[in-house]
């Protein structure tokens, strides 16, 4: 079922989504080769402590950490580790943070040191099915709109969409109804309302679409080992418009002219 936030539930939505990406835009400043996963983690929970916030992935359904770490083919729910991070990797930061009952979600793919062009171009035509996505995704469309949207760009220029892992609705709870799938055909799905807060998030592969689960249960990854990329925001409509409620300005504050 999906649960229309009312303005003062919105507004508790946009406190916590403003920390998860200032929790994103800290984060950004300590990744550089030599830096392992776990210090990323480490950094990210103080952060949220420090900040009002709770960690919301950590202990969800069991998951031990603050974040969500996807280095290279890791596609999405990466544990960290010893892992140090190497020039020439991607690794993605997925998190949630609740504040006063309300969650924000948000992803952001980086580059570590001089990537190969190709891998940063599958960074840059990802973060652009973002926003091709949420353009789409206006009231009184459907979500399908919004599938399609990210699906025929990724597909056109070559990439793979992943089918098992989508995006979703959000508030109280970090999954909410419905889901947002990365494919899909315009015209079908749940109508966008005034009301809903849903996230938008492709997890797009430069080789086949086809993932594995690893034995912890949680550590997706590409079967061809190629490389993934992911971004996400959270998207709320209300006063008949679409806000988008996290931002990536902290990262492009911390990375300067190394922001894709």
């Amino acid at each position: 079922m999906i649960y229309l936030k009312t303005p003062e539930e919105m507004r508790g939505m946009q406190v916590a989504c403003d920390l998860v990406s200032r929790t994103l835009g800290e984060v950004a400043r300590w990744i550089a080769p030599g830096v392992t996963t776990n210090k990323l983690d480490t950094i990210a929970r103080e952060f949220i402590h420090d900040n009002g916030g709770r960690p919301a992935c950590l202990g969800y359904g069991g998951f031990p950490a603050t974040l969500c770490i996807e280095v290279n083919d890791t596609v999405v729910h990466g544990f960290p580790s010893n892992y140090t991070l190497r020039d020439g990797d991607i690794v993605g930061i997925d998190t949630v943070t609740e504040v006063g009952g309300f969650n924000g979600d948000s992803c952001y793919t980086f580059m570590v040191g001089d990537v190969d062009p190709k891998v940063r171009q599958l960074l840059a035509d990802t973060k652009e099915s973002l926003c091709r996505g949420i353009e789409a995704a206006r009231i009184g469309r459907r979500i399908g709109d919004i599938s399609n949207a990210v699906q025929t760009y990724c597909e056109k220029r070559g990439y793979s969409v992943v089918r098992e892992m989508t995006g979703h609705g959000i508030g109280r709870r970090m999954h909410e109804d419905p889901e947002v799938p990365n494919y899909g055909r315009r015209g079908t799905g749940p109508v966008i309302r005034n009301g809903m807060c849903i996230c938008i998030e492709p997890m797009i592969n430069m080789g086949s679409r086809n993932i594995v689960i690893g034995r912890d249960g949680w550590t997706c990854q590409t079967k061809d080992h190629k490389p993934s990329a992911h971004f996400e925001h959270t998207i709320a409509f209300y006063d008949d418009e679409r806000h988008i409620l996290t931002t990536f300005d902290y990262i492009q504050e911390a990375l300067g002219d190394r922001f894709i």
